[in-house]
């Protein structure tokens, strides 16, 4: 998320009350998760296992919650809970806005778009040409849709990240303030779920197709021309690659990557990082080929103790 307008330091400071180590003009362009950053931006870090990742990546504004050496170039922000005061920056910038009417006049809605029944469209919400937003569709606030896209009854774009912090008495929310973007001719089907990025965009990619009841997790992006089926779920913060192809039931965890045209046959769990252009099958997940053969090992067991035993 960029700010409206460059912020100094010590104006960022102020506002979540902390300490900082930096010259007090030093500007502050936006603030972001840590796959995001770009120089200028401001990111949070507040476990010792992440600091030396947090210090060294793009982002030259660190909110973290131990004094540190600073790197050059960088300034940091002290404060004894950073998420929380990451909480307080984005209700600062994005506070939320309720909606006084199902669709937002904030919105813009292009040409030949037909918009059916009971469809919730957001504050500056904007749609492209040629669309069919079915009834039942909840599309929030900020969400972006290209052109000639299809979106089926009862989907959701735009909810919240699944983002928590767990605390000794309670589960402590990120808030949410991305967005969702649909490129052109993309298909959402009946049902389906896309949660906005924390800080930049959840992405489904020109061409891609999205079967029912398919959960896109928080900032992940969504190549061109994918196919989808039904009860796909994918956490926050993947990368698909053009052309994949994901059957029904597969789960994929968060922060890894599927190569181009890779097919993932169905029910299997994604839980590593996987190179295009070929079928993987299972859980773990592996080359269907091989996969398949461990199963027919599998049942041979059975069999191989029988003649042990006797």
């Amino acid at each position: 998320m960029k700010f409206p307008t460059t912020y100094s330091l010590k104006q960022i400071a102020a506002i979540i009350g902390s300490a900082y180590v930096g010259p007090e003009d030093f500007p502050v362009l936006g603030m972001n998760e840590i796959h995001v950053v770009q120089p200028g931006d401001l990111v949070f870090v507040d476990h010792p296992k992440y600091y030396d990742k947090a210090l060294n990546c793009k982002a030259t504004i660190i909110l973290i919650n131990k004094e540190v050496e600073c790197p050059e170039g960088k300034a940091l922000l002290i404060s004894d809970d950073p998420f929380r005061d990451f909480n307080v920056l984005t209700q600062f910038f994005t506070a939320f806005e309720k909606s006084l009417s199902s669709i937002s006049p904030t919105s813009k809605i292009g040409e030949d778009t037909i918009v059916q029944p009971n469809v919730f469209i957001g504050n500056n919400v904007k749609i492209g040409k040629g669309c069919i937003i079915h009834s039942n569709v909840s599309i929030y606030d900020n969400c972006v849709i290209g052109d000639n896209v299809i979106i089926h009854a009862g989907a959701v774009l735009g909810s919240d990240a699944f983002y928590y912090k767990k605390r000794p008495e309670r589960l402590d929310k990120l808030i949410s303030c991305g967005r969702v973007v649909l490129e052109d001719d993309v298909e959402i089907g009946a049902l389906c779920s896309i949660d906005k990025g924390v800080t930049g965009d959840t992405t489904i990619r020109k061409g891609t197709k999205l079967d029912n009841q398919v959960q896109v997790g928080h900032d992940t992006v969504i190549g061109e021309r994918c196919q989808i089926a039904s009860q796909t779920g994918i956490a926050g913060c993947v990368i698909i690659e053009d052309e994949v192809t994901l059957w029904g039931q597969v789960g994929i965890s968060s922060a890894v990557t599927i190569g181009k045209k890779a097919v993932i046959m169905a029910q299997s769990g994604v839980s590593k990082s996987l190179p295009g252009g070929k079928s993987y099958f299972g859980t773990p997940v592996d080359e269907s080929r091989e996969k398949l053969k461990q199963l027919v090992h599998l049942k041979q067991i059975p069999e191989i103790l029988k003649k042990l035993d006797e």
